[in-house]
């Protein structure tokens, strides 16, 4: 596993990847400092403090890297390890490292204000003059939006992204603790996470006015069809006024009657036709189906549901799958996406 930890200026990363090193069994990965030179176009001030960066793996010197695929070949050949780097720099770097399966992009940002107070708190602890927060912004616009050397590129592309609000090493380090960066689901998702992944991908068609839902019938770990919901073929689709009831906007379980869309499960259902489904398959659902979908669920002989979110109806659709025989459970993937990191107090 090799984690890459971009950010802004006094974000964290350099202080997540020594948590990672110290607790977790990392490794740090380094470019050579020359390299730094040739690419990067930093703040005076912000490239004397890099000095602070850690440099643990300074003298071993197989650790250190002349170019970024210098670094990634030497990654790839040991990727059962734990490596960490925080030399992601620009962005056709960052393509070749994502093409790797083992490769994780983390991203880490904090508050302006806050990253101006580490920033002039190292330039204390290192007899440097902090500047003002307002030269703080200008180099922090720069670094992260200036055209062809902004970091933004990269951060947008990190698979998690941090938000390091946290006010001590230790507040950070125990809500690392709790993330657990080091999960290896994140790198490559389980057969729940793809095909509930899939689920999200079909509702993203949906032309339903009141909710998107998105569903996928697999069996023996192979698709057989998808649906989402909306009207039905040659109507006009819900979010063109093809049904009166959601474009009204009539409150949960008002008018169902008059509904003209067919929900993701019916879709899918439909496609799929019952001998294909057979015993054995699962239906994978962004939302526990309803009472109307549960019954057809349960008659066509399907034998699991797995959904993420919950609905109005979640119970009464549990007893009747459960009287059915068909197992229900709800899935709830790894933390990615946007990550607080805090205290709870």
């Amino acid at each position: 596993m090799l984690i890459g930890l971009c950010g802004g200026i006094c974000a964290g990363k350099h202080a997540i990847a020594e948590y990672l090193i110290q607790h977790q069994g990392f490794q740090l990965l380094e470019l050579d400092s020359k390299y730094h030179q040739r690419i990067t176009d930093e703040p005076e001030d912000d490239l004397r403090l890099q000095a602070s960066r850690i440099r643990k793996n300074r003298d071993a010197s197989d650790l250190v890297f002349d170019t970024p695929d210098a670094l990634l070949d030497f990654a790839l050949k040991r990727w059962q390890e734990k490596w960490v780097t925080t030399d992601i720099a620009d962005g056709s770097t960052l393509d070749r490292f994502l093409l790797r399966p083992f490769f994780l992009l983390v991203s880490v940002d904090a508050p302006v204000s806050l990253r101006w107070k580490r920033f002039s708190d190292r330039c204390w602890r290192r007899q440097l003059d902090p500047p003002d927060l307002e030269k703080f912004v200008l180099w922090n616009d720069r670094h992260l939006y200036e055209k062809d050397i902004g970091r933004v590129y990269l951060t947008d592309r990190a698979q998690v992204r941090l938000f390091n609000s946290s006010s001590s090493l230790e507040e950070l380090h125990q809500s690392l603790q709790v993330l657990d960066l080091a999960d290896e689901q994140r790198l490559r998702p389980n057969w729940d996470q793809y095909f509930m992944q899939l689920a999200s991908l079909a509702a993203q068609r949906s032309n339903c006015m009141k909710r998107r839902v998105g569903c996928v019938l697999v069996r023996e770990r192979r698709v057989i069809s998808t649906g989402y919901n909306g009207t039905p073929r040659h109507l006009a689709n819900c979010n063109e006024g093809g049904c009166p009831r959601c474009n009204r906007g009539d409150g949960g379980g008002v008018g169902l009657s008059t509904c003209l869309c067919l929900h993701a499960e019916e879709n899918a259902l439909l496609e799929a036709g019952r001998e294909r489904i057979r015993e054995g398959a699962i239906l994978y659902c962004d939302t526990c189906p309803c009472l109307t979908c549960t019954v057809k669920i349960a008659q066509v002989g399907i034998s699991e549901v797995v959904y993420s979110q919950g609905y109005n109806m979640d119970t009464e659709s549990a007893a009747i799958l459960e009287a059915a025989g068909v197992r229900l459970r709800q899935f709830s993937p790894p933390s990615n996406g946007l990550i607080y990191l805090q205290g709870s107090d």
